[in-house]
């Protein structure tokens, strides 16, 4: 490593470059760049990206979400770090005796890492769940919360209550980490979540974003402080840049059933969706959505049906898909992009008496798509809105207003351009 330091890597979600530099003040104290994050710009593809400085294509993560085929089977947030395929940016420098950590960081369990803390409660069989961390060594997270002072509350990191204190605990145990000699790694890679949740649920050009912005430069700097004084230079980035909500959200799935492809059972009434019998369905991941066709004739009739709809702005092939860098076996026949100010929602029910169990609860595994009105009140509580209007910020296409936001210690050869690129040229620092 250069000049013998060790090397502190933090993502920042949401941290975008338009959004940084609408808001200079706040960000004043450091030196951001600005680069191309990667397609589909949203949380999983992005950090597996980062970690193996590759392509959806060559990783294989191509959303937050994975239909297993096999299985008939959508799953959103799977943790196992070996759904994510190739090297990692890392393996050379561990080969020769250098400590890696990770923390917080979506599809870790089980990565070639010395030091993993990832959340991973245990979901109780009458309901409910009991919250946990899962740790190697084992008994880091004791360690951790004797030096936080509090163990981690996942109802921060999501749902109505997710807030700037999830950020809190992570930014003060990634301090934990670095200021002790005895667990310190070389590399520590980490995660700051909580300015996501604002610009999603008010817009980023809102007060309230502002606020956010500037809570998460307040962690950055203590985070470099700690970094400085304990021998680490640092790697902040952005993974996505929310952009705002101006037109209605998008509802894939309900065209494929108005158009016989999507297939649903009803239980007491209750519509759940039947992946056996569906010859289409979309798996919808924020402003881009995947959909799964398992016929022909599926295929052009969902081509048909969604080529010039409002809200959505390209309908990719197999083709313009190996343009884009998804030619894998995850993705689906057909991807669509959401137009600027547009978004995906996953809802196959027009009625509301028809809607499943799950949709007024925060439950991240079985929703078949992503859910942001998971980050709001519905009535009566705990129930969450079932409301998609209220979604202000969104984020997940490329292009030109969707650059990311970075800035580091380090000095690179060249400027780098894309997420992909500063992933090559820390892998050099190593």
């Amino acid at each position: 490593m250069a000049q013998n330091k060790k090397i502190l890597v933090v993502q920042v979600a949401a941290l975008g470059w338009d959004f940084v530099r609408c808001n200079a003040d706040a960000a004043r104290t450091f030196d951001f760049h600005s680069a191309e994050t990667v397609f589909p710009a949203v949380t999983c593809p992005v950090q597996a990206s980062f970690r193996t400085a590759s392509r959806p294509r060559d990783h294989g993560i191509v959303s937050n979400g994975v239909f297993f085929g096999d299985v008939k089977r959508i799953a959103f947030w799977e943790q196992s770090a070996a759904l994510v395929a190739g090297p990692r940016i890392w393996q050379q420098a561990r080969a020769a005796g250098k400590r890696v950590g990770m923390m917080f960081w979506q599809q870790s369990l089980g990565e070639g890492v010395d030091l993993l803390l990832s959340p991973k409660p245990v979901h109780k069989h009458h309901g409910g769940m009991l919250q946990d961390c899962y740790t190697q060594p084992p008994d880091l997270y004791d360690r951790l919360q004797a030096s936080v002072g509090r163990p981690f509350n996942l109802m921060h990191y999501w749902g109505p209550l997710a807030s700037r204190r999830s950020s809190d605990w992570i930014v003060a145990a990634t301090n934990a980490v670095m200021s002790n000699p005895s667990i310190a790694p070389d590399l520590l890679i980490s995660y700051m979540p909580h300015l996501d949740y604002d610009l999603q649920r008010h817009g980023p050009e809102s007060r309230k974003a502002q606020t956010a912005l500037a809570v998460a430069m307040d962690h950055l700097e203590q985070l470099r402080t700690t970094a400085e004084r304990s021998g680490y230079d640092y790697f902040f980035y952005g993974d996505y840049n929310i952009e705002p909500v101006t037109g209605e959200p998008v509802f894939p799935n309900r065209v494929l059933r108005e158009a016989g492809l999507f297939k649903v059972r009803h239980v007491k009434g209750m519509a759940y969706p039947d992946f056996f019998a569906s010859t289409g369905f979309s798996l919808v991941d924020h402003q881009v959505a995947h959909v799964f066709l398992s016929e022909e004739s599926a295929l052009q009739e969902a081509r048909r049906v969604f080529t010039g709809l409002p809200g959505i702005a390209d309908v990719l092939d197999w083709r313009a898909q190996t343009a884009a860098g998804l030619d894998t076996t995850r993705s689906g026949e057909l991807v669509l992009v959401a137009e600027k100010g547009s978004w995906f929602a996953y809802p196959w029910w027009e009625q509301a008496a028809e809607s499943p169990d799950y949709a007024g609860h925060v439950d991240i595994h079985n929703k078949p798509g992503y859910d942001p009105c998971e980050l709001f009140f519905g009535w009566p509580p705990p129930n969450v809105s079932r409301d998609p209007t209220r979604i202000r910020g969104t984020h997940g296409r490329v292009g030109e207003g969707c650059e990311i936001a970075w800035t580091s210690s380090l000095e690179f050869d060249e400027q780098p351009r894309g997420i992909v690129k500063l992933a090559q040229q820390l892998k050099r620092k190593l």
